[in-house]
């Protein structure tokens, strides 16, 4: 294996780590390159040879974690789908991925969340490439399911898509922020429900 690559890879990692934690806690105009290469115990000169900027740290720090994002959705869906469940119990899966990503890297869900409703940022474009990858792993997986019939063909299903990743997003913060003594388990049970409509009463 290539040990120049890794240690790269292992750099950059490390750069990312460093920039999502210091650009939360700070903001991206307050944080300068000299403290993501402190945090991330580096020298400044190696922020510079493996990203041109720190506008580029961060689109990079944007990609790679609606990357991670978008693969643990996909991988919920194909573990899914490989063990004969059904795209509701897909979507299921997806939910709790998406919440089991979000429990593990708060800080970035928190900085993407926040850039995701700016307009005037250089990254804007590639935030939306990003953020539509992420939706059309979900939108798969509902167009699947009202082609088998499993799921009503009125679903609108780009919204549906965007509204199902928003609600894990917006839901796992509060949850984080607000009512950090409930469980994955019990934040995932409450959204489970949401899913399978069952948020009114008892049917009669």
């Amino acid at each position: 294996m290539d040990s120049t690559g890794t240690r790269r890879r292992n750099t950059r990692q490390k750069l990312y780590e460093a920039a999502v934690t210091l650009i939360a806690e700070k903001g991206f105009s307050s944080t300068t390159v000299e403290e993501i290469a402190d945090r991330a115990g580096v020298a400044k000169g190696t922020v510079y040879y493996n990203f041109k900027s720190k506008s580029e740290l961060f689109e990079e720090l944007l990609r790679h974690g609606v990357g991670l994002l978008t693969a643990s959705l996909q991988e919920a869906a194909d573990a899914t789908a490989a063990g004969g469940g059904g795209k509701v119990e897909s979507l299921d899966a997806m939910i709790r991925a998406g919440l089991v990503f979000i429990d593990r890297y708060p800080a970035f869900t928190q900085l993407y969340v926040a850039e995701l409703w700016r307009t005037n940022r250089a990254w804007q474009s590639t935030l939306l490439v990003v953020r539509q990858q992420a939706v059309a792993v979900v939108e798969t997986v509902l167009t699947e399911g009202v082609t088998s019939g499993e799921l009503s063909a009125e679903i609108d299903i780009p919204l549906t898509a965007a509204a199902l990743v928003g609600m894990v997003l917006v839901a796992a913060l509060d949850w984080q922020a607000f009512q950090s003594e409930r469980s994955l388990d019990d934040v995932h049970s409450a959204l489970s429900r949401l899913l399978h409509g069952r948020v009114g009463g008892a049917p009669h």
